[in-house]
This record gives structure tokens, C-alpha cells and sequence, in this order.
């Protein structure tokens, strides 16, 4: 029987991926641990390898498409046995859905030739919902946004009550919808917000130039978007005096090691930053917590994401465990994470969940900011640049390094008190640097 690639779904969250090139084409045989094809999510390249033994009887999807949904079919394999015309021709209809599986971050490599086959694997996965009070595939999603229709009017027939493709067609060829709730009606124009037309019509034409978004862009767009409805953000700021870090990051870094000639490690302001929210996470447990509706999770360890720019956006690598790494290990593992999200080589486990998280544009000579929470955390650290400040002293004025940090906490999950008191746990370490080595 043929056997159905799909789109896989390489992490949790993915709903569409780029198919950006086919390794295997036509009439190739396929064995085990072969690489099928290339996938870009919006944070990585991935490699997509089959799991089954077979010939690529047809492929579906073309090497270079843009947005191909979760479980859409992009290619047929026949199997062992098997004739490759007839399953070529079967266009997929008989199911077995299989095929494709282990996806890795995929080595840099150059374009595809002009000739490369129009191609794609497959994995299966279960499409992931749409959120938490609708829950649909991703191409039911893409069907009811093309028809203009609300999913929350839809009845679902999937598992669980999940809304499928043809729950969509049958809405779209006029059946029987729900009531539009005054949640959802009243939603529709926040999200939707002016149309791109209208938006166009404010400017002169020729004055502009359109730059398609980007799956990551997108995905950004929609993440904070949902972050700032979703989540009661409250802000915290506090001044934190470095002079004390500063001396002791030279004396690190002054003792450091030579591997191959270099110092083993160098030590920079943000590692002591990521060092000093961790411990004061630890300090702090109840802020160490993620809101759920059912109930909040209490984590046990503290693994901080850290907001890296890369061309088109941003990502937010995760130190795992950071509460119990030295200082040069979180320095040394920061280097490679930033090196290798900027050439889009992160798994899914180096970038996904984490406790808490830390932005930094200090670098950029930015005094002070808030940050957006980045779901599914309760809190993130905004920080800013460091510079000579007169502060008074024993009720004398004196200059001194100070750098202003913002807590943005979710208040649902960490209150204004609990806030301040890992806010302040914060500033201890900072201006206590020495308690963060023993």
C-alpha cells in the first residue's frame, strides 16, 4: 500500500513549515535514516529522515514552497515490493500515513539547482490546537480564515471534539453554525485591526516597498499580540549598583585558562545577569511558576531563556538548569547558543519552554525598557545599559556604575509583593556578586 508523507509537525507549536528543499528525488530509492528533505520553521532548518524503506513514487509539494500546513500531504512513497506508477498514480488517496521521522537541525548547505526535483517527506503528528478555547487542525484554521468564518461558530467532529477540514467545508457550504458569542464579536476587531488595503490607501503609491512577512516574523507578530491580550503584565524597576561586578568580572577573566592559545572562557555582564536571576529564582521559589487555567505549575528547575537577535527577529535560546552552572559554563554555553541561533541550527528543546527569561539591549545604550512575557512565562527581566550615575552615600553625592532592571510579571501568577521581593533578590546578587560563587 503507498505510503502518505505528510507535513511533519517538528515541534509542539508548528502549524506550517516551508518546504525548502528536496535531498531525494523522483524514482529514488529511500532506505531507513535517509534525509528526505529540508524544512525551515520560523526558528530553525530542520532534516527531515525517513523511517521506512521504499522508492519516492511522487513528489507533491515543490522544493522552495511557503506555509505548507501540518499533515498536508506532500509526497508518496511505494513500499518494498510495490509498483512506483501505480502508487504514483493512487494521488494519495489510500491512507497510510507515514514515513518520515527524527528531524535534525540541518547542516548549512548550498541552493538547490534550478533542476532540483519538485519534492517533500513526511512525519505524523498530531496538528497542535489552535488554543485554549478552540481547538482545530491547522488547515481547518487556514479553510475557516480563507472563508472568512469563526471557528468558535463551528462544531467539531475530530477526536476530542476537534474541528477537521470537514467541519469547515460543511460550515462554508452553509451549515448550521453557532451563535456568535459577544466575546468572540467583540474580539474580531481588535485582532483583525485595519485591512492592508485600507492601510495602503494612507500612503502615496511608489512611496513604499512591500517586503512579505516571514514565517518568523509572523509568528512573532501573533505570539505578542496574544501576550499582551492575554497576559496582565505589571512592571517593576529597580537600580542596581555594579561596581562591585565589574571588579569581580576582571578578576574572572584575568584568572581564566588558555585552551589552544585563548582564554578558556570570558565572562561578560550578561552571564552574570542570567547567574543573578537564577539564583534569585531559587531564593524566590513561588515566582519560579507558570499560570495555567487548572492550576499553576510550580517548576522545579530554573531554565532561563535569553532573547538573541538574528536577522528578521529574535529567539530565545534556554539555559537549563542555570541556578548550577558556573558562571564560564553559562558564559561558554551562551556563546555557542547565540552563534548557532543566528545560522537557525537550534533544536526545538534549546529554544522551547523555560521558566523565566532575560532581554538585554544594554549593548544598545538603552537606559530602560519593558519587556513583553514570552508565554509560557510568568516573568522576564528587562535590562539595561550600565553608566556612571551620581548616587548618594552616607549623605555625601558620589559617581558610581548603576544599571536600571525591569521585571515584567504575569499578575495572575506572581503579585506585586512576590515580584518585588525576586526583583530584590535580584539586585543583591547584582550589587553581591561574590554570593553567586559560593
Amino acid at each position: 500500500m503507498p505510503i502518505n508523507i505528510l507535513m511533519p509537525a517538528l515541534s509542539p507549536t508548528m502549524e506550517k513549515g516551508n518546504l525548502a528543499r528536496w535531498l531525494k528525488k523522483e524514482g529514488d530509492k529511500i532506505k531507513a535514516g535517509d534525509v528526505l528533505a529540508e524544512i525551515e520553521t520560523d526558528k530553525a532548518t530542520m532534516e527531515v529522515e525517513a523511517v521506512d524503506e521504499g522508492t519516492l513514487a511522487k513528489i507533491v509539494i515543490a522544493a522552495g514552497t511557503s506555509d505548507v500546513p501540518v499533515n498536508q500531504l506532500i509526497a508518496i512513497v511505494a513500499g518494498e515490493g510495490e509498483d512506483v506508477a501505480s502508487a504514483a498514480a493512487s494521488g494519495g488517496a489510500a491512507p497510510a500515513p507515514k514515513a518520515a521521522a527524527s528531524a535534525a537541525p540541518a547542516p548549512s548547505a548550498a541552493p538547490a539547482p534550478a533542476s532540483a526535483p519538485v519534492a517533500a517527506p513526511a512525519a505524523i503528528a498530531a496538528a497542535a490546537p489552535a488554543g485554549a478555547r478552540v481547538f482545530a487542525s491547522p488547515l481547518a484554521k487556514r479553510l475557516a480564515k480563507d472563508g472568512n468564518i469563526d471557528l468558535a461558530r463551528i462544531s467539531g467532529t475530530g477526536p476530542h471534539g476537534r474541528i477537521v477540514e470537514r467541519d469547515v467545508k460543511a460550515a462554508l457550504a452553509g451549515g448550521a453554525l453557532k451563535p456568535a458569542t459577544a466575546a468572540s464579536a467583540s474580539a474580531a476587531p481588535m485582532a483583525s485591526g485595519m485591512a492592508d488595503e485600507q492601510i495602503k490607501k494612507l500612503f502615496q503609491p511608489g512611496t513604499y516597498e512591500e517586503i512579505p512577512h516571514d514565517s518568523m516574523r509572523k509568528t512573532i507578530a501573533r505570539r505578542l499580540v496574544e501576550a499582551k491580550q492575554t497576559i496582565p503584565h505589571f512592571y517593576l524597576t529597580v537600580d542596581c549598583e555594579l561596581d562591585k561586578l565589574m571588579a569581580l568580572r576582571e578578576d574572572v577573566n584575568k584568572g581564566a585558562p588558555e585552551v589552544g592559545g585563548k582564554p578558556a572562557y570570558k565572562v561578560s555582564v550578561n552571564d552574570f545577569v542570567i547567574k543573578a536571576l537564577a539564583m534569585a529564582l531559587k531564593k524566590v521559589p513561588d515566582a519560579n511558576v507558570t499560570w495555567t487555567e487548572g492550576a499553576m505549575l510550580k517548576h522545579s528547575t530554573i531554565d532561563l531563556g535569553v532573547a538573541v537577535s538574528i536577522p528578521g527577529g529574535l529567539i530565545t535560546p534556554v539555559v537549563r538548569n542555570a541556578d548550577t552552572k558556573s558562571l564560564s559554563a553559562i558564559s561558554n554555553e551562551m556563546k555557542d547558543l547565540a552563534a548557532r541561533a543566528r545560522n537557525r541550527k537550534l533544536k526545538p528543546d534549546e529554544y522551547q519552554g523555560g521558566t523565566s527569561a532575560v532581554s538585554n539591549l544594554g549593548m544598545f545604550g538603552i537606559k530602560h525598557f519593558s519587556a513583553v512575557i514570552n508565554p509560557p512565562h510568568a516573568t522576564i527581566l528587562a535590562v539595561g545599559a550600565g553608566e556612571q550615575r551620581v548616587v548618594v552615600k552616607n549623605g555625601q553625592p558620589t559617581v558610581a556604575n548603576v544599571m536600571s532592571v525591569t521585571l515584567s510579571t504575569d499578575h495572575r501568577a506572581v503579585d506585586g509583593a512576590l515580584g518585588a521581593e525576586l526583583i530584590s533578590a535580584f539586585r543583591h546578587y547584582i550589587e553581591n556578586p561574590m554570593a553567586m560563587l559560593v
